[in-house]
Formats: structure tokens, C-alpha cells, sequence
């Protein structure tokens, strides 16, 4: 099977951070399925694995594809199954054309969407969802948190994209951050409320907007930048779910007086330690199936590639990296 081998340490743009390899097909055990893949994402966390690791890594951790054999302890999959999933970041990634992964973090794909739709999805939405309902503890059902409220930082963002959607879906009144028309106009078509701009003062534009102060916050990128103004957004006993990865150490103390509560999401903490729940972000992947399928989310694909090459993934690495991307880039097999 042909696989991208990435070397860490090395600029996308160097013609050693890429290769392509040619391995076995590998054969699945225990709980694991063996996958051909029809579509992969990228993410924020290839760049960084790539720039912030060392030696030769597999990247990819979204897929889209089809069951080809599995495991002696598989129980909720066969072969021929589409299925959709974000991978385990201690395991080879989605850059091949077989991939090994636990059948508890997999879900069967929607089938009205395209491999290259579904596969824009799996780990911004189980990101999108696990802070937005274990992290900040709202309630995962249509309406149900009616006159609360939440900015999304990074609102255009791949996860950002999901956490507008699911929030507007679970009754929330949503402002999203977005500093260009194009993404002020992609986070108000994917159902926020208000758009505020994150290249200026975040408080000073909530109160702009007329929203004074929310009940959460879910800060997907900039943490540092935007520290100061969370603190002087969040109501008094609000939350607060991060996921960006500060470069400095940060004063937990501006948030003590209104008693807020900080959380860190990081979707592989599941399939990392291999919790006890681990099976719940297949489940939870199964409700994001069940809301594409009827329309309530739609998929945040914005960019289409064809071709398991070098080239190809060399492209959306840089493409990642420029800080301009707005929605999800895809490979099709």
C-alpha cells in the first residue's frame, strides 16, 4: 500500500519532509478495523506533530472510508462498512491507503454526504462537541439552553466551524470571532449571532454588539492574545475550553473573582490513555452522522485535492500553515 512518510522538523516546503513509501497491507486485531480509505482531512495538529516532533511520522487523523477486514473482538462493524473517524495520535495516521483504528472511536458515516463531505468532519467535531458538552456541560439536544450564551473564538476555524453549528443547534446565542468579511459571512451563515472582531479588543466588541458579558467562552486559537478580554467577557461562575497551546506561562488569577472555571479539550485524551469511556467518541460520532444525515450540520469541506501524492500533501501543509484557511481541506484517494 502507498503511504506519505513525513519527516518532523522539516518546512513543508522541503523536499525532504515529504516521501512516498510503499508497505504491507497491515491485518487488524483485537478491536481494531483495517480501513481503505477514501478521503482524509487535515488539521492544525499535522502541522504541528510535523514541525513539533522528531523523526519519521505517518500523518492524517481524519478519514473517510470503507471496512476491509477486522479484528477477533470487533462487534459493531463488518466489512463494507462506510465509516468515518479522527484516528489516535499515538498510532500511524489517515496518509495511506489502509489504516488500522479501534472500533470505539469510529462511527458509520452519513450516506448522503460524500467521502470527501465526511471526511471534512470527524475531529473537528468531536472536538466542537466534547467542549462544548462535556467540557462546558450544555445540553447536546436541539434548544435545550435557551438564554445562555457563548463567543466562539476562531469562528471560521475547522473546529469553530462545528462549535457555531452544534451551539446554535443546542439553543445557544452565539457570537463568533472573525475579523474578514468572507469569514464574518461563513460564521453567519453557519448560524452565529453575532460577529465580533478578534484583531480588536474582544470585550470591548462584545459590549459593541450588545451582549455585555457570556456564559462561556470556547477559545479555539490565540489563547495569549486574548487572555486579558476572556476574563473581562465570562459572567461571573461562567467556563471557559481551550484547545489552542500557549507559549507562555499565563496569570490564572485574572479569573478569580467571577470564580470562572478553566477546562482544556484535547479530543485524544480517550484514545491516548485508553479511558474507560473511550467508546463514547464513536457514539458521539454516531449523533454528528445522525445530524448530517438530516441536515442539521453541514459539512465544512471548503477545499478539494485528488491524489495520494507528495505533492498533494506538501500543498496542504502550506496551505495550513498560511493562517488564511477558512473550513476544512480534503484529500480523495
Amino acid at each position: 500500500m502507498k503511504m506519505i512518510v513525513a519527516t518532523c522538523g522539516e518546512a513543508a516546503d522541503s523536499p525532504r519532509a515529504f516521501v512516498l513509501q510503499d508497505q504491507p497491507v497491515p491485518e487488524p486485531q483485537g478491536r481494531d478495523i483495517l480501513v481503505g480509505i477514501n478521503a482524509m482531512g487535515m488539521n492544525p495538529v499535522d502541522t504541528k506533530v510535523r514541525t513539533g516532533m522528531e523523526g519519521e511520522r505517518v500523518l492524517g487523523w481524519d478519514a473517510c472510508g470503507i471496512v476491509e477486514a477486522v479484528g477477533s473482538e470487533v462487534a459493531g462493524f463488518a466489512i463494507g462498512d462506510r465509516v468515518f473517524y479522527a484516528g489516535d495520535l499515538t498510532r500511524p495516521g489517515t496518509n495511506t491507503e489502509y489504516h488500522l483504528v479501534d472500533e470505539r472511536i469510529v462511527a458509520k458515516a452519513p450516506a448522503s454526504l460524500s467521502d470527501a463531505q465526511v471526511a471534512a468532519m470527524p475531529l473537528t467535531s468531536i472536538t466542537a462537541w466534547e467542549a462544548l458538552f462535556e467540557r462546558l456541560q450544555f445540553v447536546p439536544e436541539p434548544g435545550a439552553n435557551r438564554g445562555q450564551s457563548i463567543m466562539i473564538i476562531g469562528g471560521a476555524g475547522g473546529v469553530g466551524s462545528i462549535a457555531t453549528q452544534l451551539a446554535h443547534w443546542a439553543g445557544l446565542t452565539v457570537y463568533a470571532t472573525a475579523s474578514r468579511p468572507e469569514t464574518a459571512a461563513w460564521c453567519k451563515k453557519l448560524g452565529a449571532d453575532g460577529i465580533v472582531n478578534h484583531r480588536k479588543n474582544l470585550a470591548e466588541e462584545l459590549a459593541a454588539a450588545g451582549a455585555g458579558q457570556v456564559d462561556a467562552i470556547f477559545c479555539t486559537t490565540h489563547l495569549e492574545r486574548h487572555w486579558q478580554a476572556m476574563a473581562d467577557s465570562i459572567r461571573p461562575q461562567g467556563k471557559v475550553v481551550f484547545i489552542d497551546d500557549p507559549e507562555h506561562p499565563l496569570d490564572l488569577t485574572v479569573f478569580k473573582m467571577k470564580s470562572v472555571t478553566l477546562v482544556w479539550e484535547f479530543m485524544y485524551t480517550r484514545s491516548m490513555f485508553q479511558t474507560p469511556d473511550m467508546a463514547e467518541q464513536g457514539k458521539l460520532l454516531t449523533r454528528v452522522s445522525g445530524l448530517l444525515e438530516d441536515g442539521t450540520l453541514v459539512s465544512t469541506l471548503s477545499e478539494t485535492l485528488t491524489g495520494l501524492t507528495v505533492e498533494n500533501i506538501r500543498a496542504m501543509h502550506i496551505r495550513q500553515e498560511s493562517g488564511a484557511m477558512v473550513g476544512k481541506q480534503v484529500l480523495v484517494v
